[in-house]
C-alpha cells in the first residue's frame, strides 16, 4: 500500500531543507521496513537545486537567479528550479529485484504524460531527453522534470510539474543543462490558469509504486501532514 503525504499543496511553501530531510527520514524508515511506499506531494519555496553532473557554466552568476539560493543535491541530473506554482512529487519507493532504473523513470514520465492527458495537453517523451516535453512555436519545451537517486533499494527525489509558474527563474540558468531547448507550464498551454492543488488528484489516482505495479493495485491511502547509490538525470 502507497501512502501519499500532501504537504500543503495550495496551502504552503515547504522550504527546500525541510524538504530534504523529510525525504531522508522516509528513506529510512521505508528501508528498514518501518514505513510503507510513500508519494509526498508539495510545493518549494524558490530554489535552485544542483545535480552531480551540473557544471559552472549552468549556474546563476552574479544577479542572475534574483538571489535565489542554489543547493547542491545527491540526485542524477543537472540544475533546475523549484517554487511556487509547480507541483513536486517526491515518491519514497522501493524498487523490485532486479532494480531497473530506467524502467521506474520511465514510470514516471508516463504518469506525469497521463496527468497532463487528462487536462487536454498533449505532451511526449524527446529521445535522450528524460521528462515529458510539449511543443511551443515549433520549440520543444519541458513540461516536467525527473531527477531521482536509489539507495538501499528505495528511491527519494522525483518529478517536478510546471503548472502555473513563472518562468522568468529558467532565464538566469541552463536548465537541465539543454540549451536547445525551452521550458513551459500547463497555464501558458492551456491558456488558463492551472494551480498545482488542480492536479494533485490526477496524479495520485494515477500513481502506482514499482512493486504494486508488480504485484497489483492495492489502495492508496491519503495522509497529511547503505548501499550504493544511483542518480539519474533530470
Amino acid at each position: 500500500m502507497t501512502d501519499v503525504l500532501n504537504e500543503g499543496v495550495g496551502h504552503r511553501l515547504v522550504p527546500y531543507p525541510e524538504g530534504l530531510a523529510l525525504q531522508a527520514r522516509l528513506h529510512d524508515e521505508v528501508v528498514a521496513g518501518a514505513a510503507p511506499d510513500t508519494l509526498v506531494l508539495l510545493e518549494h519555496e524558490a530554489v535552485y537545486t544542483a545535480g552531480k553532473r551540473t557544471e559552472p557554466s549552468e549556474r546563476p552568476v552574479g544577479e542572475a537567479g534574483g538571489g535565489t539560493p542554489v543547493i547542491d543535491v545527491d540526485r542524477g541530473g543537472k540544475l533546475t528550479w523549484h517554487g511556487p506554482g509547480q507541483l513536486v512529487g517526491y515518491p519514497i519507493v522501493r524498487l523490485p529485484d532486479p532494480i531497473d532504473v530506467v524502467a521506474y523513470v520511465r514510470m514516471l514520465e508516463q504518469l506525469l504524460l497521463d496527468v497532463v492527458a487528462s487536462l487536454g495537453v498533449g505532451a511526449h517523451r524527446v529521445e535522450g531527453r528524460s521528462g515529458i516535453w510539449t511543443t511551443v512555436d515549433g520549440l520543444e519545451c519541458k513540461l516536467g522534470a525527473i531527477g531521482i537517486r536509489v539507495a538501499s533499494g528505495v528511491t527519494t527525489h522525483g518529478f517536478a510539474l510546471n503548472c502555473s509558474n513563472a518562468l522568468e527563474p529558467y532565464d538566469a540558468i541552463v536548465a537541465c543543462g539543454i540549451r536547445d531547448a525551452g521550458v513551459t507550464t500547463l497555464s501558458e498551454v492551456l491558456g488558463r490558469r492551472v494551480e498545482p492543488r488542480e492536479v494533485v488528484e490526477a496524479v495520485v489516482s494515477r500513481f502506482v509504486s514499482p512493486r504494486e505495479a508488480a504485484g497489483g493495485h492495492p489502495p492508496i491511502s491519503v495522509g497529511s501532514g547503505v548501499a550504493p547509490a544511483l542518480a539519474v538525470a533530470s
